[in-house]
């Protein structure tokens, strides 16, 4: 399987899976053009469409692709997602026999409260929930829901390609260094960010072991997030506390 990012609108990823065969899923299509060039050029065939969230600038395109090409659109359960023709829910397994692939549904609620991941072929496709070196924004859900989301993402294997929905990287990184200054593994990462930036290639994807070592949203136990977090608060917080203080951090944060 081959996995490639198609930049659209202004800073987002339609992420693009095709076989040898010709055969292409696309995630998340917020507009139909970068995909219909990306199937020309390659001479590929959709085959699928897979939905994490509802916000337009996931789900903009996939209508037009949908008539376009008449394939199925595997979405959550939302109203908001007009589209959809299979509705699919946590611990759902989506079979495709073109291309042959399999992804289980993990939903997870945090940034909407229907937001959904699909995780199957070595790649993690992580919507708005996970950037890399970020998450997103609780627009729904509560801290605590996205907190037990991120626990169940970090518990995949280690090489497991994250696949986000934006390219937020650089950003990120500069938070998570404000929250982490003595992470060596954070200044590496920043590094690599900003060569692959500077040569207009995608910092993404990223191996969830790289996430695990550099995104302080996974990072809500380690002795450094812990301290920070104490510091700020003046007091002792519990798991929940310090991921809310972190978040809070980033909303605020201008770099």
């Amino acid at each position: 399987m081959h996995l490639q990012s198609l930049p659209a609108l202004a800073d987002n990823y339609i992420w693009l899976l095709h076989d040898d065969d010709g055969n292409a899923i696309v995630v998340d299509p917020g507009e139909a053009v970068p995909v219909e060039q990306a199937l020309a050029a390659r001479k590929l065939q959709l085959r699928a469409i897979l939905l994490t969230h509802h916000h337009n600038d996931h789900i903009g395109g996939a209508a037009v692709l949908r008539q376009r090409y008449d394939v199925p659109v595997y979405a959550p359960e939302d109203a908001r997602i007009e589209s959809a023709t299979v509705r699919v829910h946590d611990g759902d397994r989506i079979t495709l026999s073109q291309p042959p692939a399999s992804f289980e549904v993990i939903a997870v609620p945090g940034h909407t409260q229907s937001h959904v991941a699909y995780y199957g072929e070595g790649v993690l496709l992580a919507g708005d929930t996970l950037f890399s070196m970020g998450c997103g924004r609780l627009f729904e859900g509560t801290p605590a829901q996205m907190l037990a989301s991120l626990d169940r993402l970090a518990a995949l294997p280690a090489d497991t390609l994250l696949c986000c929905g934006h390219e937020y990287t650089a950003a990120n990184g500069h938070f998570a260094q404000e929250i982490e200054p003595g992470n060596a593994a954070v200044s590496a990462r920043r590094q690599e960010v900003a060569t692959l930036r500077q040569q207009q290639r995608p910092s993404l994807p990223v191996t969830m072991a790289s996430e695990l070592a550099t995104n302080p949203f996974l990072r809500t136990d380690a002795p450094a997030v812990v301290d920070w977090c104490e510091r700020e608060a003046g007091h002792n917080l519990d798991r929940v506390a310090r991921f809310a203080a972190v978040r809070a951090a980033k909303d605020a944060f201008r770099a």
